[in-house]
């Protein structure tokens, strides 16, 4: 199983020498290069974590899919078309797990809620225990003396960039061997990687933790690092041997997809957000101009976070007929308000966004464009409307339907 998704650097470099920079060419281009590997190789070598510099293991595909510069159902319908279905399904599995996160959160949302609610808990616990605030400071900053963490810590905040089985590593040694609250590292990753995502991310912590397969937790062993980083790292006797899986007093009741198809008014106003920069394959073709928004408060994400999601807006709107310009605020419902007044609609709309951060804001915008006279209009796309709806329990239910999927898609 691969909880963290398949993952890659904005800045670090694969063997193959391709860039990583936040456009849909780069990301095609991308694609392209990893086809060739995207079956048996891919299936083989996947876990295998051999540095910054040499991303030949993997897809490295996953900071454009998380913004959607290139989508889901291009790199599976790519993909098939390389290598049909069977050789390539461990890749295939790969892409689909992304889509049931995202799913299993938007039907659970109190699990996002509940998350935000315990990490403030543990920042504020941080400033009344002075020995776990230092345990928390030597972690993030490298300096736990365990030498595999301490570096991927490093490569971390230097690269925006973790191979998905150091993920897995990095998260096991931070709840069993260090001892610190999952919310602070699954924070920790989402500020610092350039795909972090809401949902792979928190609920790959609660994975690793045993919360999200409850009492089914993974705890890191010295030699599955050693095997997988070719004997770069190896902590023997460094991690913990035994460990319960963590438990929490509540349940996270299952909610019923509230994502239907939506038809748009031709006048409408189009909004680019992080989440989906490819806003021609969602939106109508019809409209009044599209404008750009960002945070300007970016819950503390590091530079490169900032200036990839940046990058990535800026690019989609360079795709649209009518781009307005890109607006960094935190007043999202101020900017939307001015740029329908210019465009003279009342009739405003985006591609939808899962629950996470981008979801609170769009909103909590909605609510004031209301009150304005402005509509705003989330439009989901037909692959997470056939996708979604299998991510009510584990990754086997969905598994199953991969076929059905794709067979519904046109692959």
């Amino acid at each position: 199983m691969n909880t963290f998704q398949d993952s890659n650097s904005a800045q670090s470099r694969p063997s193959d020498d391709v860039a990583f920079v936040p456009t849909r060419a780069a990301g095609l281009a991308r694609l392209e290069a990893f086809l060739p590997r995207a079956a048996k190789h891919y299936a083989t070598r996947r876990n295998y974590a051999l540095g910054p510099s040499d991303c030949s293991t993997v897809s490295a595909l996953s900071p454009w899919i998380r913004h959607r510069l290139i989508s889901e159902e291009e790199v599976l319908e790519h993909t098939i078309a390389r290598h049909g279905l069977e050789a390539a399904m461990a890749f295939i599995q790969e892409v689909f797990w992304r889509s049931y996160f995202k799913g299993w959160l938007e039907q659970h949302p109190s699990v996002w809620k509940s998350y935000q609610e315990e990490l403030q808990r543990a920042r504020d616990a941080l400033d009344q225990n002075t020995h776990r605030r230092t345990d928390y400071q030597s972690a993030v900053r490298g300096q736990t003396g365990i030498a595999c963490f301490d570096h991927w810590c490093h490569e971390l905040k230097l690269t925006g960039y973790l191979h998905n089985h150091i993920r897995m590593w990095f998260a096991s040694i931070w709840i069993f061997t260090l001892r610190l609250p999952w919310h602070l590292g699954a924070d920790f990753f989402l500020r610092n990687l350039i795909d972090g995502d809401p949902a792979s991310n928190t609920l790959s912590w609660r994975w690793v933790a045993g919360l999200h397969t409850k009492g089914k937790h993974y705890l890191a062993r010295p030699d599955n690092i050693a095997k997988f980083t070719q004997g770069m790292f190896n902590p023997a006797g460094q991690l913990a041997r035994d460990a319960e899986a963590l438990v929490e007093g509540c349940d996270h009741p299952f909610v019923s997809l509230n994502v239907t198809p939506t038809w748009l008014p031709s006048d409408s106003l189009h909004v680019v957000t992080a989440e989906d920069c490819t806003p021609e394959q969602v939106l109508s073709d019809t409209n009044t101009g599209t404008i750009g928004l960002s945070c300007l408060t970016t819950e503390h994400q590091s530079a490169l976070v900032q200036s990839f999601k940046q990058g990535a807006v800026r690019d989609a709107l360079m795709r649209q007929d009518k781009p307005y310009d890109m607006v960094e605020t935190d007043t999202w419902a101020d900017a939307i308000l001015e740029a329908s007044e210019t465009a003279g609609t009342s009739h405003v709309a985006t591609a939808f966004t899962p629950v996470g951060p981008i979801a609170s804001k769009l909103t909590a915008a909605r609510d004031r464009l209301s009150k304005k006279g402005v509509t705003l209009t989330l439009v989901p796309r037909r692959y997470d409307l056939v996708t979604w709806p299998h991510a009510t329990k584990g990754f086997f239910k969905l598994k199953k339907k991969i076929p059905q999927i794709l067979a519904d898609q046109g692959l």
